[in-house]
């Protein structure tokens, strides 16, 4: 089994430029975290509904939380089930820090919860 800290970190530039790339920014967060503020574009599975067989094997994905914790568990298990994967190191917290935009549920500048 693979370990969250066996699998690729990327910050915050680096997951912006995987995801104009066509990478798959993953949102592990819960429902209330997701609606305060996320990454335009990206997909919403909390980390407890999280189905790794469900994600195709020719897409990289970036998994994305807060912080990274929950993230990490996430990204491990897609690792486990064939998925190229990293994790977006210190999470949405970090996203914010680096000055890069994301919106709440009615599309306007987001917080992180």
């Amino acid at each position: 089994m693979t370990t969250p800290d066996q699998i690729p970190q990327t910050d915050p530039v680096d997951a912006r430029e995987l995801a104009a790339g066509g990478a798959l920014l993953l949102d592990v967060r819960e429902p209330a975290e997701w609606s305060a503020g996320h990454i335009e574009g990206a997909v919403h599975t909390p980390l407890g509904e999280l189905d790794p067989m469900a994600f195709d094997r020719d897409r990289m994905v970036v998994a994305v939380c807060r912080s990274g914790n929950r993230s990490g568990r996430a990204a491990a298990a897609l690792a486990d089930a064939g998925v190229d994967v990293r994790n977006l190191a210190g999470g949405m917290t970090a996203w914010s820090e680096a000055g890069l935009p994301f919106v709440d549920d009615d599309g306007e500048p987001g917080t992180v919860a």
